[in-house]
């Protein structure tokens, strides 16, 4: 017998214009497709304007994706903003899901601002690790490292690849690094 068959995997991407949430959902669907899976990755803007909400949504499945539709309720959250933690934001995660969170925050912490005690929280300083790299608070490819320790669905060297492949040339190490970092400071809880 082979290994379980993965199922559909949704994951809901927040953010705020200018922090990268798009792209990141982009190279998330890259790594998985780079190791032989499907996926897909589009956004949803409301007002288009740098600080204003952003949301991204991206599938992974072994099998083609023939949805098309906005992600309602998913297995994973991933909150590149902390300032927009709070109950709104784990409307329709599965119960037992999953929020990767940029914050100083503990997992505990983050559980009791979600309102939800059945939720598994992966939390990572993304923004202090950004500035340190990136000189910058661009968090999503920090974001990311964590986002692949913390779910196991796209292994570390895939992202490192899918990153090279979407960040500008100029940015390449400072962004690896960034990836790296967080994939090693991410605190599971």
């Amino acid at each position: 017998m082979g290994p379980p068959q993965m199922s559909l995997v949704e994951i809901r991407w927040h953010g705020r214009g200018g922090q990268g949430a798009v792209t990141a959902s982009e190279i998330v669907a890259k790594a998985a497709i780079a190791q032989g899976k499907y996926a897909q990755a589009f956004p949803s803007f409301g007002v288009e304007r740098r600080g204003a909400p952003v949301e991204a949504f991206t599938r992974i499945d072994e099998k083609p994706i023939y949805i098309r539709s906005k992600i309602y309720e998913p297995d994973i959250i991933v909150v590149l903003d902390p300032s927009l933690l709070g109950p709104k934001l784990a409307e329709g995660l599965k119960e037992g899901g999953m929020a990767i969170v940029n914050t100083e925050k503990t997992p505990d912490e983050v559980r009791k601002l979600l309102g939800r005690e059945d939720v598994k929280v992966a939390v990572v300083n993304a923004t202090k690790i950004a500035l340190e790299t990136l000189k910058r608070p661009i968090v999503n490819t920090a974001i990311l490292g964590a986002f692949a320790k913390a779910t196991g669905l796209v292994d570390l060297d895939a992202l490192l690849e899918a990153v090279k492949e979407k960040v500008p040339p100029r940015t390449v190490e400072a962004n690896l690094e960034a990836v790296r970092r967080a994939y090693e400071e991410v605190v599971m809880g």
